[in-house]
């Protein structure tokens, strides 16, 4: 029974994430972001050129599902990053950063597992309190942790990765998260 309850909360979130996107796209401001982003990737990807398409990488932007986030991650060490989360949907936003510590994992040229931890702020409106009544809307600040395997693509500027990321909430509402994280796929340079 328990099982059926959280695949049921991932669906629905999923449908609000694909609903909230095509409100968003209908706004003006949303379009013009949309249009700038592919400007910036265009530029990301004349830089690229240059791009080492070994199985290491330096930077990463791209997108992580589950909840859709824009991701920006950014080794600062060989063995040491910095990842960067923003979501935005209709109920508000969610800016995450992260700081992680990655190996390698096994023989697999290009396949490391990674732990992290960092912080998060939310902005949330009140239809976000309508959703989730239990929740209060306003601002939601928390800590979260990282969990997950990162894999460079040799001979190519694509970084996969597959994490969980649990957070709790101690400002706004007390609460912990812990369907966050999932599939991200990213452009490296």
């Amino acid at each position: 029974m328990h099982g059926n309850k959280i695949l049921t909360i991932l669906y629905s979130h999923r449908i609000y994430f694909w609903h909230d996107f095509l409100i968003l796209y209908k706004n003006r401001f949303m379009k013009k972001l949309l249009l700038f982003s592919c400007v910036l990737i265009a530029a990301f990807t004349v830089k690229a050129q240059e791009q080492n398409n070994g199985t290491s990488y330096t930077t990463a932007v791209g997108l992580k599902m589950y909840p859709g986030a824009l991701s920006v991650k950014h080794f600062i060490a060989s063995n040491r990053a910095v990842e960067g989360l923003a979501f935005v949907s209709q109920d508000g936003f969610r800016l995450t950063g992260l700081y992680e510590i990655h190996n390698d994992l096994g023989s697999v040229e290009g396949l490391q597992w990674y732990v992290g931890g960092g912080a998060h702020l939310g902005i949330w409106s009140d239809r976000w309190k309508t959703q989730f009544p239990d929740r209060n809307a306003g601002m939601s600040i928390g800590v979260d942790g990282v969990l997950g395997l990162d894999y460079k693509i040799k001979g190519a500027p694509l970084n996969l990765s597959f994490d969980w990321q649990p957070s709790f909430n101690f400002i706004g509402y007390n609460y912990f998260e812990s369907a966050w994280g999932g599939l991200g796929i990213r452009y490296t340079f």
